[in-house]
């Protein structure tokens, strides 16, 4: 079909001494194998083409019928007008159609072409002599145009659903500078049989095109929040952080609520905003965990220099002896107070503190590795940027499931004014200057703050992050010394992405909705670091 449509094509420009329109000279073809003729005359320069692209009115089979037929309240005038004695309302369906009869009885009242008999109210009766089925006149001109010349009445068609529009492609084309009434043929491949018999003489082959594109290749792409989330590693790693193992999503109550001094009838533990796991519904109390002891945090001189089994067995024992101390201390904190605390004054539930959750934030691994700290006090810090589950509502800006970053900072001496000026620069790595606190209440942090930075974009305050200096009823029962002092504080990692990416619904950037060209064609990002 495209060679003998290239003939055609040259067939029409040799007739012609101007441009002419593939809409015009070749109504019937579709647009693609137009362009296939024309891109093969273009590549020889026999053509030269411009493309034409315009919404075209499109008209419904409903509204077919009615540049046919009439409009609904044309056909429901013209039945009363022919009934002398007047149409009953009862009757009119079976004259007009169900749909005429719905559609075209109110309109026909609205434009005050009929009207109900004074004396019988079921009977309706001509108010006019004759009308004018405007639109029915203008769906005809749609028809036979395509469009409209007051737009106002295409919007209100499409509002009927009488019309659609659709993208009408078309194309402008005249002769080239090397145009030539026949298209010759070109050999692409110099054969044996042509070198044999002379033939390569007379042939005219295609000549190499060297600025030609090949073919994209197939590769894999990172998703922008795993480009984001590099670019925040970097800056931990910049600040001397240690990344935590944060693989396990599942954790019991113990170490998502009670170790961070969450009291067992805080909201956050309700069914309504934390995920619990049915089967099995219940974990182990806090034990020690070979798989990750030998990953975490390396213990006291005293305890990892044992070369017989025998001496490492004695101290597996003496951890987990260790860690039945600190549940019984964690219990007591919350139900009698200690550490110059006077506690939440309850009867702690050991079973409630075993309760499988889905992690509903990191600060649960923090946790644990700041208990593993407590062997060997010295200053730390540490970092994880992973996912974590929240029993929400799904709207534009919040997501079951979302990304968390986590900083935590172990120091003795440390400050609320050196939090203060250790989220400046933190958060200045970020290219976020300016930044205002405002108190907050955290259960496991005293003092809390919530950082608000300016968005320019915005142009409004708009908080990005929490943070506070961990409690001692936190940190006094796993051991650390009372002069150690701890600073965490967190942020999403969609929020930063969605503004970096201009993205304002977060389904579109996570789940189901992600459109796999976006992952594919998003740039590469780069936070703006001082």
């Amino acid at each position: 079909m495209t060679a003998d449509l290239t003939s055609q094509v040259l067939d029409a420009l040799a007739e012609s001494d101007g441009s002419l329109l593939s809409n015009v000279v070749f109504p019937s073809v579709v647009s693609t194998t137009v362009k296939s003729a024309l891109d093969r005359l273009a590549s020889r320069e026999m053509v030269v083409y411009r493309i034409i692209e315009q919404e075209k009115a499109i008209l419904t089979p409903e509204a077919e019928g009615i540049a046919a037929e009439g409009s609904h309240e044309a056909k429901v005038f013209e039945a009363v007008r022919d009934a002398v004695e007047g149409l009953k309302i009862a009757d009119l369906p079976s004259r007009v159609g169900k749909k005429s009869a719905e559609v075209g009885q109110g309109k026909a009242f609205k434009e005050g072409w009929i009207k109900k008999d004074k004396d019988q109210k079921d009977l309706l009766r001509a108010a006019t002599e004759s009308i004018k089925d405007t639109i029915r006149e203008q769906l005809q001109i749609i028809q036979k145009t395509g469009t409209y010349h007051d737009l106002r009445v295409i919007a209100d068609l499409r509002k009927r659903k009488l019309v659609t529009m659709q993208k009408d492609i078309s194309f402008e084309f005249k002769k080239g500078p090397k145009f030539a009434k026949k298209f010759v043929k070109e050999e692409t491949d110099l054969t044996a049989d042509m070198l044999a018999s002379g033939a390569w003489k007379n042939v005219k082959f295609k000549p190499y095109n060297f600025k030609s594109l090949g073919a994209p290749p197939e590769s894999g792409a990172l998703h922008p929040l795993n480009k984001v989330r590099h670019e925040f590693r970097q800056i931990f790693f910049e600040m001397g952080f240690e990344e935590m193992p944060t693989n396990r999503f599942v954790e019991t109550g113990f170490w998502n609520f009670d170790a961070l001094f969450v009291p067992q009838q805080h909201p956050a533990r309700d069914l309504q905003d934390t995920f619990y796991i049915s089967d099995p519904s219940t974990g182990d109390p806090p034990r020690t965990n070979p798989s990750e002891e030998a990953t975490a945090q390396p213990l006291p001189p005293n305890t990892s220099s044992s070369p017989s089994s025998k001496s490492a067995e004695a101290s597996t024992s003496d951890q987990q002896s260790s860690y039945d101390t600190y549940f019984r201390s964690v219990a007591t904190v919350h139900s009698l107070g200690a550490h110059g605390s006077i506690g939440y004054r309850y009867p702690f539930n050991p079973r409630e503190s075993l309760r499988l959750v889905l992690r509903t934030h990191t600060t649960a691994t923090s946790t644990q590795m700041l208990y593993r700290l407590a062997a060997n006090p010295r200053p730390a810090r540490y970092f994880s940027i992973d996912r974590v589950f929240r029993n929400e509502s799904v709207d534009a800006t919040h997501l079951a499931e979302f990304h968390q970053v986590e900083g935590v900072i172990a120091d003795f001496g440390l400050t609320l004014g050196g939090l203060i000026g250790f989220m400046e620069v933190f958060f200045g790595k970020m290219g976020i200057q300016g930044l205002r606190f405002k108190p907050a209440y955290n259960p496991y942090t005293e003092p809390s703050l919530e950082v608000f930075g300016w968005h320019k974009g915005l142009g409004k305050w708009v908080e990005i992050g929490n943070s506070g200096m961990f409690r001692p009823e936190m940190l006094e029962p796993m051991g650390l010394p009372k002069s150690m002092r701890v600073y965490g504080w967190g942020l999403s990692l969609e929020r930063p992405t969605m503004i970096k990416y201009g993205v304002r619904n977060i389904r579109e950037l996570l789940g189901h909705k992600v459109d796999l060209g976006f992952v594919e064609s998003n740039p590469a990002v780069r936070l703006e670091k001082d």
